[in-house]
């Protein structure tokens, strides 16, 4: 058990930590994790986070010390959710599709005294801590499933582990407002903004989705979803409450998914658009069919009819999800209404195509008017910004009170994201505010694609918009106007892009000429999106 000194008998800070001991106390011998041929109880799942824990106080981390994690979906990285903050540090799990130099930023601003790192990423990380001004204790993880790689530090994950005392004691913290972990999101600015998590909306989290996803006791869930997004929406929180099996997954194969789906009877997983429609297209979709019920959770831009309906076939059952880094991932989903039973496939996409309704952990939403903060007509025509409260929603922006306040205007937090107001309460997203390109589950800013195409020599003006894609959903579209007597081609911009920003940022498509403006001067994106939304994912270049 936990040491609980001082605490009242009717009141104790929520957090995730006491799942953990809940589901090792009731179930110690059912399977919490599974990775290849590695099987790990309850309580051995336990005690190698209560050893991380141990092993991460006596290297010196102290309480609200920064602990950053470049793992990808394998048991450390579940480890990490609970032994960073057993330890009474922050978890800062780092996006793995990053260039370098925002790696770098990330770690400084972030403060990170520990690094843990998979071997497979040694190459980024060993120019990302070049740049980094932080002297940090570096940890390698050799994952035996990963591709090996350079160690870069002086310490092995395991090595680490077997430093930790089995029987340690952690602490409930001292408020539930306490930080357990740090998320960065790119937003509209250049450099990622710190998103600040609290132990109560991690707790509060954790049951809202196993209400909105509808879980029962022992549910196995496949890791398609990246455990550095949104903590994996709180689901490391979430599966210890149901005493769930996670199924870890290094990098998102349909023909691995699907065998494990069967080998495994996965119950659940989640993901981006893009995840579904490379499995409604695998070869292996074509005569597949799932012998259990399955059930995925998409977020991002919704899927098309087609894709539902190919994967109900195989007998996989999708349910849309909303939110953003700010509200811990998904703040409203889809409920099901069983009167959509009845309906045509197509018709039950457009259903289930929405945003849907508020999670039980977030209190209050609505879509209004941002300045007068007066709640739209629900006619399901006038458009408004999404604006939610409650538990599930960030302390705030690391070091950035000018950022947090402008968020939190009016007592709510602005999403930034257009809606209308469907008359069954049901929401749904017509357009972004903040022009941000959603690109396979991962944003995408596009003032940080412009600034870097205006660093180019041969740019004089740059305007990113998002082009639509079969396989991502969105891509950045570039239109550049070139400095007169200067000369440049469409690979050649891509080509400089690639070396100076993450590869899944690059723009597909580069378009030369003049941009339109308003009579003040002002790109006008909105018919630059036009033009954009008539693209094809071959199409390139244009001159």
């Amino acid at each position: 058990m936990t040491d609980t000194p001082g605490l009242a008998p009717n009141h104790v800070p929520l957090t995730p930590l006491s799942l953990l001991d809940w589901a090792t106390t009731v179930y110690p011998e059912h399977t919490a994790v599974i990775h290849g041929e590695q099987h790990y109880s309850y309580a051995a799942y336990n005690l190698r986070c209560r050893r991380l824990a141990s092993a991460l106080q006596r290297r010196g981390a102290r309480p609200g010390s920064t602990v950053a994690a470049m793992l990808p979906n394998i048991p450390a990285m579940l480890e990490a959710h609970y032994g960073v903050p057993m330890a009474g540090c922050v978890l800062n799990a780092i996006n793995i599709r990053l260039d370098a130099r925002t790696i770098a930023f990330i770690l400084d601003h972030g403060e990170a005294q520990v690094l843990i790192t998979d071997t497979g990423f040694s190459p980024v990380m060993k120019e990302a801590l070049a740049l980094t001004s932080r002297r940090l204790l570096v940890v390698d993880v050799d994952d035996p499933l990963g591709p090996g790689g350079e160690r870069l530090g002086d310490l092995d994950y395991e090595a680490l582990l077997a430093e930790g005392d089995g029987g340690f004691q952690w602490q409930w913290p001292a408020s539930e407002m306490d930080t357990i972990s740090l998320n960065y999101t790119s937003g509209t600015t250049g450099n990622p903004k710190g998103v600040l998590y609290h132990h109560r909306g991690a707790h509060q989290g954790a049951f809202s989705n196993i209400i909105a996803c509808q879980m029962a006791r022992h549910p196995t869930y496949l890791w398609t979803l990246p455990m550095f997004h949104c903590n994996g929406w709180r689901f490391p929180w979430t599966l210890p409450a149901v005493a769930g099996t996670s199924v870890c997954l290094r990098a998102v194969d349909p023909a691995e998914i699907f065998r494990s789906i069967q080998a495994n009877k996965v119950t659940h997983f989640c993901g981006a658009p893009l995840v579904l429609n490379m499995l409604c297209n695998a070869p292996e979709a074509a005569s597949l069919k799932l012998g259990h019920e399955v059930t995925a959770y998409v977020g991002g831009a919704a899927p098309p009819a087609a894709v539902i309906s190919a994967l109900e076939r195989i007998g996989i059952h999708v349910v849309h999800l909303y939110g953003l880094t700010e509200t811990y991932g998904p703040s409203h989903y889809c409920a099901w209404q069983s009167e959509w039973d009845d309906l045509d496939v197509n018709k039950r996409a457009e259903k289930t195509a929405r945003q849907g309704v508020r999670y039980l952990t977030i209190e209050d939403s609505m879509v209004a008017d941002p300045k007068t903060l007066e709640p739209v007509q629900m006619d399901g025509r006038t458009m408004g910004e999404i604006m939610v409260r409650g538990n599930s929603v960030m302390t705030g922006y690391l070091k950035n009170p000018d950022a947090t306040a402008e968020a939190f205007r009016g007592g709510w937090y602005h999403t930034g994201d257009l809606a209308v107001w469907h008359p069954d309460g049901y929401l749904e997203i017509k357009d972004r505010a903040k022009d941000v390109i959603i690109s396979g589950g991962e944003n995408i800013s596009t003032i940080e694609v412009e600034g870097i195409l205006y660093a180019h020599p041969a740019v004089l003006e740059a305007a990113v918009v998002a082009a639509p894609s079969e396989r991502w959903g969105e891509t950045p579209c570039a239109f550049v106007t070139l400095r007169p007597g200067k000369q440049a081609t469409a690979e050649e911009i891509i080509a400089y892009c690639r070396d100076n920003m993450a590869h899944f940022k690059v723009p597909r498509h580069i378009i030369f000429g003049e941009l339109p403006k308003t009579s003040t001067g002002k790109i006008q994106k909105f018919v630059l999106r036009d033009q954009a939304a008539e693209l094809k994912d071959d199409a390139a270049v244009k001159k």
